[in-house]
């Protein structure tokens, strides 16, 4: 599980002020509390600017919060302190994943598998897994630098279901995907949410109708709604009024 408790991160941004630059600084994130736990799948939903990307990179440990806490703890329910650990607990997908370029798939899943600590066999049978589920097999020598859009994308899910994390935190999961692909992710993410945590931002509200068991809807840095799925009747309205601005 994993728990927010007032994060907040501020920013400076240059602004024209009488013909000079001045300095100002914004909330990107605004005192955001909120919980994930296992077995859930959790949509956050929000407009561009909305502060998504900001709070995931927050909760992914990738990205300091400029005051807040976060816990993260093991199935157990203990707390995990260790740094190395939390950052190992979490598997993190965006767009903006980097990849090593010049290896193949089958070489970097081998280099993650090393990292963390597999044997050869456990790395050949997790990769080969990830193969079959991801239907990667055709392309899985391929250097990445030579991989389509959708290809790359498929790679990233591939490097997060390696480390076999207990968190999952998706920003644009199904970005690049051919509607095939879609249904096969969607699918993975449904099984992954069964006894791990996943956190999934998306611009997409079908997919959060099909695969979210909660959605939080963000807006100027806040939450303006966390409710079950069950409870809402019409997501649409329902994102259009919690973004309305008077």
């Amino acid at each position: 599980m994993i728990q927010a408790t007032n994060l907040c991160k501020q920013f400076e941004q240059n602004v024209k002020e009488r013909k000079k630059n001045k300095k100002i600084e914004f909330m990107a994130v605004d005192h955001v509390s909120l919980e994930a736990k296992e077995g859930e799948i959790v949509g956050i939903l929000g407009p561009n600017g909305a502060g998504k990307t900001t709070l995931l990179r927050m909760l992914g440990m990738l990205m300091t919060p400029t005051q807040g806490e976060l816990t993260l703890t093991d199935t157990t329910g203990e707390v995990i302190t260790d740094v190395t650990k939390r950052k190992q607990t979490i598997g993190y997908l965006s767009n903006n994943t980097k990849l090593y370029a010049r290896f193949s798939i089958r070489e970097y899943l081998a280099f993650l598998g090393d990292l963390y600590g597999y044997s050869k066999q456990e790395i050949e049978e997790r990769t080969n897994k990830i193969f079959e589920v991801l239907d990667m097999n055709s392309f899985a020598d391929n250097r990445i630098e030579k991989l389509s859009t959708g290809q790359t994308q498929r790679a990233s899910i591939a490097r997060c279901l390696m480390a076999d994390p207990q968190l999952y935190i998706l920003d644009e999961p199904t970005t690049g995907l051919d509607p095939n692909q879609l249904e096969d992710i969607r699918a993975l993410i449904r099984e992954m949410g069964k006894d791990r945590t996943v956190i999934l931002s998306t611009h997409i509200l079908q997919e959060v109708k099909q695969m979210c068991s909660r959605v939080i809807i963000i807006d100027h840095g806040q939450i303006k709604l966390d409710k079950s799925m069950s409870e809402i009747e019409n997501l649409e309205e329902t994102f259009k009024e919690a973004t309305r601005h008077e």
